[in-house]
């Protein structure tokens, strides 16, 4: 009569045992890394509605919330624009268009007046003129636009100028006045704008989920792996 056959036992082995721990925690740790992008984007979605509130008057700047809905009176100050580069909508190319603004008040803000295509060439710059009249406008506070990857600015001269995703230093040394530290997305029934599709990031946060729940797939898929191989047959005796 046949020997039954030898049972499995689970004997894993040190180097892959370290291997797939050490992978296994780095999935796990890049997919809270997305569920907490998920839910920051999430925040600011809930902030960018709270921001549909009547504007109310500029606050100190340490005490100034992102998308707060502002009011703002002063001039605009068109002589010293500058255009944001490599800024897209819809797949093109264009520039986002940053006007300072003087209040009543005395302070300097940069009012992003939208977006607006390139154009032909980048030796041909839009005409992005604006009046210097008192007025009042209204629009959110935001943040700077960040690049993925840090691009340097361009060297060019003249007015507008053109540059690649500047910090706030770089801006107030280009126009020799302390800045406020929030751009104004200009409102959209404002006049004298360009393209202004404003939204925050949340739409993307179902994406960040879904990158989270694959990470967890994959390190569960790991796991599984690592105990069938880790159950063998022992050795055939003498």
């Amino acid at each position: 009569m046949a020997a039954p056959a030898a049972r499995r036992r689970f004997a894993p082995r040190l180097v892959p045992t370290l291997l797939v721990a050490v992978l296994v925690a780095l999935m796990a740790w890049a997919g809270h890394w997305q569920l907490d992008r998920a839910a920051a984007r999430r925040a600011q979605a809930a902030a960018f509605t709270a921001a549909d509130a009547p504007p109310v008057a500029l606050p100190a700047a340490e005490r100034a919330p992102r998308y707060l809905h502002v009011r703002l009176e002063g001039r605009y100050a068109p002589e010293h624009q500058v255009l944001l580069d490599n800024m897209t909508e819809h797949g093109q190319v264009g520039y986002r268009v940053l006007t300072p603004f003087v209040t009543a008040a005395g302070a300097t803000l940069l009012v992003d007046r939208g977006w607006v295509a390139l154009g032909q060439s980048r030796e041909r710059l839009p005409d992005v003129a604006v009046g210097a009249d008192l007025r009042t406008v209204t629009g959110r506070l935001d943040l700077l636009p960040r690049a993925g990857l840090e691009k340097p600015s361009t060297g060019a001269s003249g007015w507008p100028r053109v540059l690649n995703y500047p910090d706030w230093a770089a801006l107030g040394a280009l126009l020799g006045t302390p800045l406020y530290p929030r751009l104004v997305l200009l409102d959209r029934e404002q006049p004298d704008g360009y393209r202004r599709d404003w939204r925050p990031e949340a739409p993307a946060a179902d994406r960040n989920v879904g990158y989270a729940v694959q990470w967890f797939a994959l390190a569960l898929t790991l796991i599984v792996l690592y105990l069938v191989t880790s159950f063998r047959r022992p050795a055939p005796g003498p």
